[in-house]
């Protein structure tokens, strides 16, 4: 089968048309890379190596490159195509803008790559960094970095000679305007520490690359070296000023943008040395085939929408896991007393939850659409996890993602080794808060099951004994008995309230990080409005309680209306989703009971809808505690954690003190 005319080498060159309008040259440079990268079957090209030592890509650079040497005519039209791109196209946004934002905003950035992923491109373009992605892929970094020096000086031969230097220097000047921008702006500026910018590196920035290029085209070799050793200096001061931009997100709480204008000021900074690099180069090919792999990593990146929550969010992240982590640590007991209470918490957050049992109930009974059965379940939900957390009780399936990321903190203090008498004596303290957070669950469930399922009942029984009737009928008890039932999704429910439990870790991480970041603290204490209308020691005792309980507030709202939403919104959509929360199921048991009489004892359906519950614990507990300790993990960049010496530590503590797990051994 002969192969397609377009991919033959001969016909490429044979059309390279200097004088066809841009549009034509563009797609011709575009042929070319494509020819180089992969020909059609049947087409003429150098063959494979056996061993693979050498890339195809290389070694049809290698014909490329013989053929335009034998060959007067196709290397002269060749060489002057590649000279138009410097009259026609602007070469400088190629390295001046190419892999960053145009503009300081995360936001713009994600939709900019969104349009970069879903429309296609267009040779059409009169500015490099626009055609660059059609000549080049990322994927092309691994043969591009393999060029021999050889086949790079024939390669050079053919591009244009030092004009190049004008378009980089003219790059290096626009470069270091815009870090200057950015620094300019109040978002980093403000956040900057004082003695960073005492030398005013940002200030002189624009003058430096002004005198590099004074000297360059001077000719003066003592005063370029001189010139770009300082303007080093200065981008070196300018990086050193951005990093404390993350010890002040680190007090007041950070933000996605100006964690992505931070990082597009440093990125700008090292493009700028990488262009110098360029620049003072004897011979600039070697140094220019490392600012291709660069364009090309950036070019990677940028199609990445991943990547770029990846990157930018991690601090964040970081951020409402080291805020859930400082509240987890109140949920870990440690000893006889602490657990004593821990079970006294949790039992009066079961109280609680015997009243919202009601109510979820009495909302069902009045027939509302499901949007509104969802939103007062919620609100119902939501008041009554705000008034545990007033009356300083607990909800036990709270504590999983509050507690991980203290847990997570732990695994800092490891470090890589083996087990024996030379092992890591933080893995034994690591095992000591497993075993503490286990039992602080277990005592958290346990205390909240003890006192939800009795009071239930004894309300439906001084119901019946009062009114004739129990405040939950029949047709409940047998709905709770077939809802709750280990044969049916309810697992499935479980889990997914787990998620739900998770996300409200998230969100109120995410709402105390804003509340600090924007201030709202001394806002509510000093705010002249404020203070007129509560006076000056109401608006403090006002900012002092808010900050101590926002994340608490933000937690327990969120929670209660997913919980009481989300099944009706999915229902709106079809998913039967519903929610399985451990404590609240065995309150609806437990109503159940009471309605259909203790005779439903000896029923294989109420013990089937116990295991239902068990399963139902294990699974909030599990997916929630799960979920935020990989958040945690990755906020905190923990890495190379041995698995198996954790397990095999925590299985030995199990065998040895299998009690420890559930009950604090005594002091001393």
């Amino acid at each position: 089968m002969a192969a397609d005319p377009s991919w033959d080498l001969t016909a490429l060159l044979n059309a390279a048309d200097p004088a066809a309008p841009a549009v034509e040259r563009h797609l011709w440079l575009v042929r070319l890379l494509q020819w180089v990268r992969h020909p059609a079957p049947g087409a003429p090209g150098p063959a494979e190596p056996a061993d693979g030592a050498t890339p195809a890509p290389v070694l049809r650079l290698r014909q490329l490159c013989q053929v335009l040497e034998r060959h007067a005519e196709h290397r002269e039209r060749v060489q002057a195509l590649l000279a138009g791109l410097r009259s026609g196209v602007d070469t400088t946004s190629l390295f001046a803008d190419f892999g960053f934002a145009p503009r300081a905003s995360f936001v713009s950035e994600f939709a900019q790559r969104l349009r970069a992923r879903l429309l296609p491109g267009t040779p059409e373009t009169g500015s490099l960094a626009e055609l660059f992605p059609l000549l080049f892929e990322p994927a092309d970094a691994a043969w591009v970095a393999r060029i021999d020096p050889p086949t790079l000086a024939r390669l050079g031969a053919l591009w244009p000679g030092r004009q190049w230097r004008d378009t980089l220097l003219d790059a290096i000047a626009f470069l270091a305007s815009a870090v200057r921008a950015s620094a300019f702006a109040p978002a980093l500026r403000l956040r900057m520490d004082r003695e960073a910018l005492a030398q005013e590196p940002f200030m002189q920035l624009a003058a430096a690359a002004e005198r590099l290029r004074t000297a360059v085209h001077a000719g003066d070799d003592a005063a370029l070296q001189r010139e770009a050793l300082y303007l080093r200096a200065l981008l070196g001061a300018c990086r050193a000023a951005a990093d404390t931009v993350a010890a002040h997100l680190e007090r007041y709480g950070t933000s996605l943008q100006i964690v992505f204008e931070t990082d597009q000021l440093k990125a700008r900074t090292e493009r700028i040395e990488q262009l110098m690099d360029c620049v003072l180069a004897p011979q600039p090919l070697h140094e220019g085939r490392h600012l291709l792999l660069e364009l090309l990593r950036s070019q990677g990146e940028r199609r990445s929408v991943r990547a770029l929550f990846a990157r930018h969010g991690t601090q964040l992240s970081r951020q409402v896991a080291e805020r859930s982590a400082e509240t987890g640590e109140h949920y870990i007991t440690r000893n006889r007393a602490e657990y004593r209470q821990m079970l006294r918490m949790a039992a009066g957050g079961g109280s609680v939850i015997a009243l919202t049992t009601f109510g979820k109930f009495g909302i069902a009974a009045l027939g509302l659409s499901a949007f509104w059965t969802g939103w007062w379940s919620g609100v119902n939900y939501a008041l009554s996890f705000v008034l545990i957390m007033l009356l300083h009780w607990t909800v036990a399936t709270k504590q999983p993602a509050m507690t991980a990321p203290a847990l997570a903190a732990r695994l800092l203090a490891l470090r890589p080794g083996r087990d024996g008498p030379d092992a890591d004596p933080a893995i034994e303290g690591f095992v000591d808060e497993v075993t503490h957070l286990i039992r602080s669950q277990v005592a958290g469930i346990a205390g909240n099951l003890a006192l939800c399922f009795p009071l239930v009942l004894l309300a439906q029984w001084a119901a019946i004994g009062l009114a004739g009737a129990p405040l939950v009928g029949a047709p409940q008890g047998e709905y709770v008995l077939h809802a709750l039932t280990l044969l049916g999704p309810s697992v499935l429910f479980a889990a997914f309230t787990g998620v739900l439990l998770f996300a409200s870790s998230l969100i109120a991480g995410w709402v105390e990080n804003a509340f600090v970041f924007h201030r709202l603290d001394s806002a509510l204490a000093w705010n002249p409005a404020i203070v007129a209308r509560l006076g000056a020691a109401r608006a403090q005792r006002w900012a002092r309680w808010w900050r101590a309980h926002i994340s608490g507030v933000a937690a327990n709202v969120s929670l209660g209306l997913m919980l009481g939403l989300v099944p009706a919104l999915a229902g709106f959509v079809g998913l039967g989703l519903e929610v399985r929360h451990v404590t609240l199921s065995t309150g609806q048991l437990a109503a159940a009971l009471g309605a259909l009489g203790l005779p439903l004892l000896a029923e294989p359906a109420f013990w089937w809808c116990v295991a239902g519950i068990a399963a139902t614990g294990v699974l909030n507990v599990g997916v929630s505690f799960w979920l935020a300790f990989r958040v945690a993990l990755r906020a905190r960049g923990v890495r190379g954690v041995d698995r198996q010496r954790i397990r095999r530590a925590i299985l030995a503590r199990l065998r040895r003190a299998p009690g420890s797990f559930l009950w604090p051994p005594r002091e001393g």
